[in-house]
């Protein structure tokens, strides 16, 4: 798994291969991954640090390549894709799970928010551009779009905003709400609070060169 934080689908995955490798460039999600892993009785896991757009792994390592909410945070998401491209095998699975965005004439206007909410955010990617990713050297095996309820608030705490752009936020999308300028999140109101939902597309690819 890269880019794979506290590693869930290696996580997941892991009872169903032979071994799952799970790397990240940020020490406290692996240490925290560990700590998951071990309170879970994984063995077959093990954790690497290391950076998406030069994985330190070999040409054709691996059977199995997975990233989950990763793409959108790389100004360059080429550089990182070409990498997982180079250590999958031959005739491998590479699984991409992540944020598409909703219309283009929204798009920058949705990029805003996320990034006022993780500064780590860069751009969510179109269909078609995860799609030209795949173009080159994969057959698309499948490709999936799930709409995920997402609660507001608990969506700020999760990256500790701060109050001051919380607020920010939150009048964005009351505004929208009431009629006003779109966000791209097309918010609305569920037991008295804010919610929207998050567009996520999975993406499954055998490469075939």
């Amino acid at each position: 798994e890269v880019a794979a934080g506290t590693c869930i689908c290696g996580r997941a995955v892991a009872p169903y291969v032979k071994d799952i490798t799970c790397l990240d460039l940020t020490e406290a999600m692996l240490e925290q991954g560990k700590k998951l892993a071990k309170q879970e009785g994984i063995q077959n896991i093990s954790f690497v640090s290391g950076n998406a757009e030069c994985l330190p792994f070999e040409d054709e390592t691996f059977d199995l390549v997975i990233t989950r909410l990763s793409l959108h945070h790389f100004v360059e998401p080429e550089k990182p894709f070409r990498e997982m491209q180079r250590v999958l095998k031959k005739g491998g699975k590479l699984v991409i799970w992540d944020m598409v965005a909703t219309t283009e004439e929204l798009r920058e206007t949705n990029d805003a928010i996320e990034t006022m909410r993780d500064k780590s955010h860069t751009r969510i990617l179109s269909r078609e551009e995860f799609e030209a990713l795949f173009e080159d050297a994969f057959e698309l095996q499948l490709e999936e779009t799930t709409l995920v309820p997402v609660n507001l608030q608990s969506w700020m705490d999760l990256t500790s905003t701060p109050e001051d752009i919380q607020k920010d936020i939150i009048d964005k999308m009351e505004y929208d709400l009431n009629g006003g300028d779109k966000t791209g999140f097309n918010p609305y109101i569920k037991e008295g609070q804010i919610c929207f939902d998050h567009r996520w597309l999975l993406l499954i690819g055998k490469k075939e060169n």
